[in-house]
């Protein structure tokens, strides 16, 4: 890799050269056409240099220093499995910068496993902005989460792949997973087909989010076997959950009544993690009507119950999307 010097930064510049141990894994880390290595260049305002096991770095030494933290994180979360998009490069770029995730950041330079990660079947979950190594300490520590923020920043997702950890180390013998059936901004009619058809299309994602973290061969028995229940919230109603880890996406959309309901499904040996984003509700009466927002003020500051909040930095998905959450929450706050 070859190219022209990117311009300096004001202040003095600096040199380092970066050695990794694995040649193997310098594709990946370098990306397709060395566009991983090209994005840091854009964002660290550094100069790279790659030549087999080993990068070089110019530039100033704050920025020097950001991109060699930042090539030693992705590097580890290779070792460990993780893919490298530009996504995860954005957010490591967040971390570095992030003070209070310096153990994280430190851990992974040295080489040795992320301290935060959720195993499942088919991937290893580790942090990847600091509200959500906030969120999965909290999804060990509490028995009852309210995550909240935008689209995009891993809130069912991290909850689900949590779930699906503690279902197969045998710590919960159920894992049901729950949305409200709310049409969002449009009248779609009626569905064809049973109640199972017709109650899917609103439950899609939590579908997506548990073949993510388990083969679809075991996704299905486990359904099959009532280990994993997937439901509209009414299904809910007079039942007792034990010994299960419970997940209720898409909160917004509940009503009072049925958030309080909800709640109080809440048995022995379980955990219970409420999903949404408290702007955009789908109600008819708007965030007033939402019992998600109710919950909240009722319940914060209760012991055993926590609440994680997440924004727009904290989006995983393609970068526009964080600039798209953003500029929103910018016309609306």
């Amino acid at each position: 890799m070859s190219r022209k010097p990117v311009p300096a930064q004001a202040g003095e510049r600096s040199r380092a050269e970066v050695v990794f141990d694995r040649p193997q894994l310098m594709a990946q880390l370098f990306g397709q056409f060395d566009q991983n290595l090209l994005l840091l260049e854009s964002r660290l305002g550094v100069y790279i240099t790659a030549r087999g096991n080993k990068v070089g770095l110019e530039g100033t030494a704050e920025s020097v220093a950001s991109a060699r933290d930042v090539l030693h994180a992705l590097y580890n979360r290779i070792a460990h499995g993780e893919m490298v998009d530009s996504g995860l490069i954005e957010a490591v770029i967040a971390m570095s910068a992030e003070p209070t995730l310096t153990g994280i950041i430190r851990a992974e330079d040295r080489g040795s496993p992320p301290q935060i990660m959720i195993r499942t079947r088919k991937k290893t979950i580790v942090p990847r902005t600091i509200a959500q190594a906030h969120y999965m300490r909290e999804l060990l520590n509490n028995d009852v989460i309210f995550a909240l923020g935008p689209a995009g920043t891993g809130k069912t997702y991290i909850a689900v792949a949590q779930a699906v950890a503690q279902l197969i180390t045998g710590s919960v013998q159920r894992l049901i997973l729950s949305r409200p059936a709310v049409e969002a901004g449009e009248k779609l009619g009626f569905l064809p087909g049973d109640m199972k058809e017709k109650v899917d299309p609103y439950l899609r994602p939590l579908y997506d989010a548990l073949n993510d973290c388990l083969p679809a061969e075991q996704v299905e028995r486990r359904i099959a076997s009532g280990e994993i229940e997937i439901a509209p919230i009414a299904f809910m109603r007079g039942r007792t959950l034990a010994d299960a880890f419970i997940i209720l996406d898409e909160a917004q959309n509940t009503t009072p009544a049925q958030m309080k309901m909800f709640l109080t499904r809440f048995g022995e040996n379980s955990r219970m993690v409420v999903c949404g984003d408290p702007r955009q509700t789908d109600l008819p009466g708007g965030m007033a009507a939402s019992g998600l927002n109710d919950a909240v003020k009722r319940l914060e500051g209760v012991e055993g119950i926590s609440i994680s909040r997440f924004g727009a930095g904290d989006v995983v998905r393609h970068p526009i999307v964080g600039r798209i959450v953003e500029a929103y929450e910018g016309v609306d706050g």
